[in-house]
């Protein structure tokens, strides 16, 4: 059995090292995690100032879990069921499905879900200690990525004369380090669970 790098994700420590039982594991893997972008889609917790979902918080912490290659191909797979017409996005499908509604004002920050998971992977994989803090960290510059993403899409869509920084980014900002908060923890503790 080869030595895992200490670059390794926590998913590489428990799935097999190679061949189809690898594949198999990492098709599981992402079909797992697309259901559970899904459910925080559609979870809305009471918040102030705006009522939040938890995906953000779920993208970072299968991103931090998976790696950021497996992190952003459950991000990209989840999309790819949205396009498709699935009613997985938030308020699908009473606000439309398919392409119609990865075009509408969130069509950016869906987007930007793909490159905030790949750099908190990036990020998640090569710190030397999984500690809460240096995970809060890697997961705080994925939302900076996230939210400029979504912002230059929603400007561009709205135009820059509306207060695209009071409809796209104020009302959530506390509410996202709440969640990315609970995401360091829960990743954290699932890095001290798999070096067990």
């Amino acid at each position: 059995m080869k030595a895992v790098a200490s670059s390794a994700t926590m998913i590489e420590r428990v799935v097999p090292e190679e061949g189809s039982a690898r594949l198999a594991a990492q098709i599981g893997l992402v079909f797992f995690g697309t259901l559970i972008l899904w459910a925080s889609a559609k979870i809305s917790v009471p918040f102030w100032p705006v009522p939040m979902t938890l995906q953000t918080g779920a993208v970072a912490l299968l991103a931090a879990v998976y790696g950021w290659r497996l992190g952003t191909a459950t991000v990209v797979a989840y999309l790819l069921e949205g396009a498709l017409g699935m009613p997985v996005f938030t308020g699908s499908p009473e606000k439309g499905i398919g392409l119609l509604y990865m075009m509408g004002p969130t069509g950016g920050y869906l987007l930007g879900m793909v490159f905030q998971a790949a750099v908190v992977g990036f990020l998640a994989e090569r710190l030397a200690a999984r500690d809460p803090i240096r995970l809060f960290g890697a997961m705080l510059v994925g939302e900076v990525v996230l939210f400029a993403c979504g912002l230059a899409w929603l400007g561009t869509l709205i135009g820059w004369d509306k207060p695209v920084l009071q409809l796209g980014l104020y009302p959530f900002v506390l509410g996202d380090l709440v969640k990315i908060a609970l995401a360091a923890g829960l990743a954290s503790a699932a890095g001290r669970l798999v070096r067990r």
